[in-house]
């Protein structure tokens, strides 16, 4: 399985009308997403914290988060976003995919819905 690449709309949840496009590599091992200060800056979201996170080398750093509305194949949700730095990668982490319905298929790499269940 290659990289799954999506195209994503991030949108203000306070003002649906404002929104950008972004190409975000999907991660299943990931939990938050994670978009350019610059492209939720645009939009118009806020951050409402301060969080730390811990790096795969062991080390910590700190972003601010937020929360967007992601519309993807038809499908919306909010979700918690990071404010990615520059020298942060552009994810869509598990958290937006499952909000969204969505897991990614091993053997495809592509996104498919994923059964809603309530019980």
């Amino acid at each position: 399985m290659g990289l799954t690449y999506i195209n994503v709309t991030i949108a203000n949840p306070v003002n649906p009308k404002r929104v950008k496009r972004k190409k975000l590599l999907a991660d299943s091992g990931a939990l938050y997403s994670i978009v350019p200060k610059e492209v939720l800056r645009a939009v118009g979201i806020k951050p409402y914290g301060t969080e730390t996170f811990t790096l795969a080398d062991g080390s910590t750093i700190e972003r601010k988060v937020g929360t967007a509305f992601l519309h993807i194949n038809g499908r919306k949700a909010p979700s918690p976003v990071i404010f990615g730095e520059k020298e942060d990668g552009a994810l869509l982490g598990i958290i937006a995919l499952e909000s969204l319905g969505f897991t990614i298929d091993p053997r495809t790499g592509k996104l498919k819905p994923t059964p809603l269940f309530l019980m």
